[in-house]
């Protein structure tokens, strides 16, 4: 058994290493070719050239030996020397790869004049050793090492642009799953500090904000785990949480709410992202018996766009002292960083601070077929909460 997969693997390896070859041997194939048939004027002289006449010898040394001279310098000098930093050692190797290169294509117009029984002269004209080696032997073994190495660094480029790209995904991802697990315990000990007061205020309204936060928890939990969730049930959290809320506020508060009873048909949003807001209002409405304490939230949907006003009131020394801003938590911040990173250019949002008024309306643009990717990194737009 053991036999038969040392069989099998050496097998692969000599395909995967026949592959190869044929790749690079058809290149250089195709690159002499068209040099000749450039030279000559005609790809139908050039092929004759090379496979029907004596100067298939000469194509020979260029293949052979300038397809070396090309790898010796991309796998053996560039690592060796160039990567290093030892520039000047790698310049006199390069110089002296390309000179022997030279020198022995240069001998191949003697080989081949000698295989066909004829003279250099014969063969390629009143030629002498230098001035051969000064012409077509110099010029293609610069181009071939300078196109190699073209090609090389573009794919090195490539492989770096493409690393770069997983990267920054991962990095993305990453921080978005950190941003949600800052967000989902912050709405936890909100909820249950909620509970806790009302069990002591009125134990039937506990109870009916606990069936509610359990439904809410188990959405948390079991039901927007994707990046993106059915947007009917993200709406229905959204009603849950504002039940919850209405419960546990002062009987000066005045909540009123305008969420059309529709169908989304397939309409997806990234779970979490509406809320926030909510919860913000809930958080800073005033209960004070000197002014009107109010809540409002309206939300329309039309055509895949989704439009969230959320507006309430708030005490005017609170906004002066700075409080509003330094209380408002991660909560708003973090929906916004996910806005950016999920919805780029995809949405607008507007906070508006009066004396006793505070508004954030949210338009957001969704698509039924669309793949919420949580991978697209945009420059952030501060928060003035």
């Amino acid at each position: 058994m053991q036999f038969t997969l040392g069989t099998i693997k050496n097998s692969k390896i000599l395909t995967s290493l026949y592959r190869y070859k044929v790749h690079h041997l058809l290149f250089w194939f195709v690159y002499h070719y068209m040099w000749w048939a450039i030279g000559m004027g005609s790809a139908k002289e050039a092929a004759y050239n090379i496979f029907f006449s004596v100067y298939t010898t000469k194509f020979l040394f260029y293949f052979i030996f300038q397809a070396a001279a090309v790898y010796f310098n991309l796998y053996y000098l560039i690592p060796t020397f160039l990567e290093k930093r030892k520039y000047l050692t790698y310049l006199f190797f390069f110089a002296l790869t390309i000179l022997i290169t030279v020198l022995i294509i240069t001998s191949g117009y003697f080989v081949t004049a000698s295989f066909a029984n004829s003279t250099v002269t014969e063969l390629f004209g009143d030629q002498t050793f230098i001035k051969l080696m000064k012409s077509s032997p110099l010029s293609s073994t610069l181009a071939s090492m300078t196109l190699a190495m073209s090609i090389k660094l573009a794919k090195n480029w490539i492989k770096s642009q493409q690393r770069q790209q997983l990267l920054e995904k991962e990095k993305i991802a990453t921080e978005l799953k950190f941003l949600k697990s800052q967000f989902n315990p912050h709405f936890l000990f909100n909820t249950i500090n909620s509970i806790f007061v009302l069990i002591h205020k009125n134990p039937d309204m506990a109870s009916e904000s606990l069936a509610n936060f359990s439904d809410l928890l188990r959405y948390q939990l079991y039901e927007c785990n994707e990046a993106k969730i059915p947007l009917e049930k993200e709406i229905n959290y959204l009603q849950n949480f504002i039940d919850l809320g209405k419960l546990r506020l002062d009987t000066t508060v005045r909540v009123t709410t305008s969420i059309e009873d529709q169908t989304y048909g397939n309409v997806s949003i990234a779970p979490f992202i509406l809320m926030p807001f909510v919860e913000n209002a809930f958080k800073h409405c005033s209960q004070g018996n000197d002014q009107k304490n109010w809540i409002s939230i309206g939300l329309h949907f039309q055509k895949e766009k989704i439009s969230l006003e959320v507006e309430n009131s708030i005490v005017s020394d609170e906004l002066n002292s700075g409080d509003l801003s330094k209380n408002n938590g991660i909560g708003l911040k973090n929906v916004q960083r996910r806005l950016d990173l999920v919805y780029p250019n995809q949405y607008t949002l507007s906070i508006h601070k009066a004396k006793n008024t505070y508004n954030i309306r949210l338009d957001l643009q969704l698509k039924s077929s669309q793949v919420i990717s949580e991978h697209t990194l945009v420059p952030l737009t501060s928060l003035q909460s």
